[in-house]
C-alpha cells in the first residue's frame, strides 16, 4: 500500500532539503580529522539552521540538537524557515557521527526528515532499543519482546538460509557485550560501526552492504530519523524507549509520551508522507564525503519521498 502524496510537502522541498544537509555537510567538513567534535557539530548546526531559514515554510524542530536550555540553536520546539507556507515537522541531525567527523572516520552524515505537522513522533532525547530489517519480508518478522537469537532465526527463515549467514549491525559499545556474544554464539556475522545509527538502520536496505538486521541501543531521535528514511525505501523497524532515571521518564511525559513500555512501529515514528536527506561528510557505505579540488567543493547525497517511493541521488559541485 503506497503513501498519499502530501499537500503539503511540496515537491520542490525535495531539493531544498539537499541544500541544506550539503550546507551542513560543507560547513562540518573543514573539521574533518582536526579532533574537535564541539567545533565541528557547531559549524554544522549554524550552516543547517540558517538554509533551513532561507525556506517559504513554518518549521517546528521535533528533533534537533536536545531542548532549549541544552542547545542555542536548532533546538526542539524552535521554529525555523519563514514562517510562510506550510506547517511541518523537521527532524534532524546536522552531524551524526561527530566522532567520526572528529576522527575522520567513515559514515559521518549531515540528515534531514520532514513531515506535515504531528508526522514525526517527538522523541526525547534518551536511548532506544532498536531492530531493523530491510523490505521484502513477511510483516512483523522482527519483534523486540523476541530474543535476538529468536529474531535471526525468523530472519533466516524468511530469507530461506541458515541463521549462520545472517549479518548484523551492532553499535561498538561495551553496552552490547552480551548482544555480540549471543550472534556469534548462532554463527552470524557482526559488523561492529563505531557511531553513525541512522546509516547502519539504512544500510538493510542496501544489498550491496551485505547486512541483514541492525540491532542493539542508539539514540531515539536518530531512531525517528532512521524511520523517514525507512518509509521512503522500505524495511521494518521497532523501536522501545529506554530510561536511565526518573529524570528522562520526565522528560519523556513533556513530550507528551504516557505508554513508557511501549514498542513503536516504522509508522509510529514516522507517518504520512516523509521527505528524507542526507549528505556524506565522511566517505561511507552509503554516500561519498565532501571533496575538496582547488576552488571547487563535490557533494554526494540522497533524496527519498515516502509517496513516490522515489530515490535521487544527487552529485553537486560546489565553487568556493
Amino acid at each position: 500500500m503506497t503513501t498519499a502524496a502530501s499537500h503539503v510537502l511540496d515537491r520542490v522541498l525535495v531539493l531544498e532539503m539537499v541544500r541544506v544537509t550539503e550546507a551542513a555537510a560543507i560547513a562540518a567538513s573543514t573539521l574533518v580529522g582536526r579532533g574537535d567534535e564541539k567545533a565541528a557539530d557547531a559549524a554544522a548546526v549554524e550552516a543547517m539552521r540558517a538554509a533551513l531559514n532561507s525556506l517559504d515554510m513554518n518549521g517546528t524542530v521535533v528533533i534537533g540538537e536536545g531542548e532549549r536550555d541544552e542547545a542555542p540553536m536548532l533546538y526542539i520546539g524552535e521554529k525555523v524557515g519563514t514562517g510562510h507556507g506550510p506547517a511541518i515537522d523537521i527532524a534532524l541531525d546536522p552531524l551524526e557521527g561527530t566522532t567520526i567527523c572528529a576522527k575522520a572516520g567513515p559514515n559521518s552524515l549531515a540528515v534531514l526528515a520532514i513531515a506535515e505537522a504531528g508526522g514525526l513522533l517527538n522523541a526525547p532525547d534518551v536511548y532506544m532499543d532498536k531492530i531493523a530489517v530491510g523490505p521484502g519480508y513477511s510483516p512483523d518478522v522482527i519483534d523486540l519482546d523476541r530474543t535476538p537469537t529468536q529474531n535471526v532465526h525468523a530472519i533466516a527463515a524468511a530469507k530461506g538460509v541458515e541463521p549462520n549467514e545472517i549479518i548484523a549491525c551492532v553499535l561498538d559499545r561495551p553496552r552490547h557485550e552480551a548482544l555480540i556474544a549471543e550472534l556469534r554464539q548462532i554463527g552470524c556475522g557482526v559488523v561492529l560501526i563505531g557511531d553513525g545509527d541512522v546509516a547502519g538502520v539504512i544500510a538493510t536496505t542496501d544489498p550491496d552492504t551485505t547486512i541483514d538486521v541492525y540491532m542493539g541501543s542508539g539514540g531515539a531521535p536518530e531512531g525517528v530519523l532512521a524511520c523517514a528514511a525507512l518509509r521512503c525505501v522500505g524495511g521494518q523497524f521497532k523501536g522501545r524507549l529506554l530510561f536511565r532515571n526518573d529524570a528522562e521518564r520526565s522528560r519523556a511525559r513533556k513530550w507528551g509520551i504516557e505508554d513508557l513500555d511501549r514498542q513503536y512501529d516504522l509508522k509510529d515514528l514516522a507517518k504520512g508522507d516523509c521527505i528524507f536527506a542526507a549528505t556524506g561528510v565522511t566517505d561511507g557505505s552509503l554516500l561519498d564525503g565532501v571533496k575538496r579540488q582547488g576552488k571547487r567543493m563535490t557533494t554526494e547525497s540522497v533524496v527519498m519521498r515516502a509517496s513516490s517511493g522515489t530515490v535521487r541521488w544527487v552529485k553537486g559541485e560546489h565553487r568556493l
